[in-house]
Parts: structure tokens; sequence; C-alpha cells
């Protein structure tokens, strides 16, 4: 008798957002159909680091693995007969090393994210656009500021004047430039395949290299990029300096893409109105770090992909790869594992 074919899910989490619900489960049961096995695995599994020792037990003999990192472990047990691997998270940088020169195929998360990551970077730029920062430092000090507002000293500015700059237009990016767009922004974009373009009604998309261009007619600047070799400290101090005064930079990518220490200079030196940030260099971010209490800095930790509807979306992904997968078909998300997206 032919045994089973096995997929491990190695989904469980103590967090509710990313723990995979029973219905998911079963989805991906029902996809699979009567000759595989499914392994869930019921131990949490730490969202960066070593797979736990059922993880990898389970790993061994499998075909396929869904979590959410790939690590090391893992692809180790399943070295021979692990052919796909996903995970549930947009960026891949922990899975990546342990799968370079292997045949193995990864598929990521992006397009699930990008619904709630864009949602978040409208919300953040309009939290400064609108002066909701200053709202809440007058209310916290019991000040009825209207003469503030109304004398300009506050500077408020409507969503159809701004420019909306968005370094990186995959799948969040693109998200954010839509929303941009009908909200009547003028909205430009750098990426590494320009040709590809970007949604319609973009002004112009360029190449890494016209990133200081795109700083220059940014009124805010929404950094959404992968974390590759190439994007890594790309927005430098010389890039956030020619941004207009009282720009906004947004950052929902990763910390290592941004010069912290110099945005940190232009806030305090007035050359900008503000940062909305869900990403730091260093995570958590450390105690005593000059953004926790910075009245110009929106400090948010690393949940801009956070919503009730993510298990919705996420399982469509995986049960849509699944029938993909059994018809032989190429899968959605690959991931070029040399290009790190």
């Amino acid at each position: 008798m032919t045994p089973p074919r096995r997929i491990v899910v190695d989904l469980a989490s103590p967090h509710a957002a990313w723990c995979i619900p029973p219905e998911a489960v079963q989805r991906i049961r029902d996809a699979l159909g009567t000759t595989w096995e499914l392994v869930e695995v019921a131990a949490p599994a730490p969202s960066y680091g070593p797979g736990t020792p059922e993880a990898v037990a389970a790993a061994r003999g499998a075909e396929v693995y869904l979590g959410h990192v790939v690590p090391a472990s893992v692809v180790e047990a399943g070295r021979g007969k692990l052919r796909w691997v996903h995970t549930v998270t947009a960026g891949v940088g922990p899975s990546l090393p342990p799968l370079r020169g292997t045949p193995i195929v990864l598929t990521n998360s992006a397009a699930v994210h990008a619904d709630p990551i864009a949602d978040w970077a409208i919300a953040a730029i309009g939290y400064f656009a609108r002066g909701l920062d200053r709202m809440r430092e007058f209310q916290a000090a019991g000040r009825w500021a209207w003469a503030d507002f109304a004398g300009f000293e506050v500077p408020v500015r409507e969503f159809g004047e701004l420019r909306l700059g968005v370094f990186g237009l995959g799948g969040i990016g693109s998200a954010v430039a839509r929303r941009g767009i009908a909200l009547g922004m003028s909205v430009a974009g750098v990426r590494r395949r320009p040709a590809r373009g970007g949604p319609a009604g973009v002004r112009w998309v360029g190449g890494l290299s016209e990133l200081p261009r795109l700083a220059a007619e940014s009124d805010c600047l929404v950094i959404a990029a992968p974390h590759t070799a190439e994007t890594r400290g790309a927005v430098t101090r010389t890039v956030l300096e020619r941004l207009p005064p009282d720009a906004i930079v947004v950052n929902v990518s990763r910390g290592t893409l941004l010069d912290e220490t110099a945005l940190l200079d232009l806030i305090d030196a007035s050359r900008l109105r503000g940062a909305a940030l869900d990403v730091f260099a260093a995570e958590p971010l450390p105690a005593g770090h000059p953004f926790w209490r910075h009245p110009r800095v929106l400090v948010s930790p690393h949940v801009a992909a956070v919503t009730t509807r993510f298990w919705e979306r996420e399982t469509g992904l995986i049960v849509e790869n699944i029938r993909r997968y059994l018809a032989g078909s190429p899968l959605a998300n690959t991931v070029d594992l040399e290009a790190g997206y």
C-alpha cells in the first residue's frame, strides 16, 4: 500500500491573530483529499529561530510544510522529500538561508498582508497631515487649541494636495498607491523592475537609482520595499534630506532600510513633519530609545498587518496553492531565493 503524502501545518501561536483556527485547518484538509496525511503541530511555533522538536519530527518524510517561518532544522529534517514550503509572513529573510541551493519552492504571504498594511499607512499619513498628533498633545495638556489651528501654527493639509511617494511597488506598495490615488493624491514610485509599472493612475515609476528624485517629489514617503542586499540602508540621510519641508515618512517594510538616526535628526531640526514607524532596526524597540517619547514619531509595535480577516485571506491563498500544486501548475507568491522576494 502506498503511504500517504504528508503536509505539516506548523501554525500554532500563543497570539490569537497568528494562531490558525480549526476551520482553516479543515479547509486545508478538504483541499488535499484522502491521499494525504495532515500533521498539525500543536506546539506554538517561535516567530524566529529553530523549529520545535515536534515540527522537526513531523518534517521527516514531509512533502509540504506550512509555517510562520521556515526553520533550518525543518529544512534539514525534510531533506530529500520536502518540495514546497510556505511562510505566512510577507518578509522571507529568516527563511532564505537554509533554502538557498535546494530545489525546494518557497511561497510567501505578501498579498495577504497588503490591504491591512496599506490601511495602516494611509491612517498614519492622516495622523500627521490632519494634525491629529497635535490634537492629542493639546488634549493631554487640557488646552483648547482653536487658535493654533485657525492661525495655521499647526500645519494641516488635505489628502488631495499631497504627493505620495512609494518605495517598493509590490503587493503592499501597490495597495498603498491605489488608496492614495483614490484619495486624490499624486502618486509616484520606485521598484526593482520599473518596467512592471504600477497601479493605474501612478504618475511615474522608476528604478532604485531614482529614489532621491522620488523623495524630492514626495510630501509623504512610504517605505514598502522588501529587505534585500540592494534595499538595505537605501533610505539614507541624503535621501531623507531631499524630502520637502514638513514631509511625512512612513515605514511598513523593515527598519534596516531606513537611516533611523538621520530621520530623528531631521525631525528634531523641524525639517520633517513626523514619522510613523511600524518596524525598527532593533525589535522590540529598546527601552529608552528616543522614538518612544518623541512627539513627532508614531511608534507601532510591528502590528500594521494585524487584522481579524487574516486567516480568511491566508487560508484562501494556501488552498489555491494546494490546488495548483496538485495540478502541477506554478504556485502563487513564489519567492526568488536569490533576490529575496
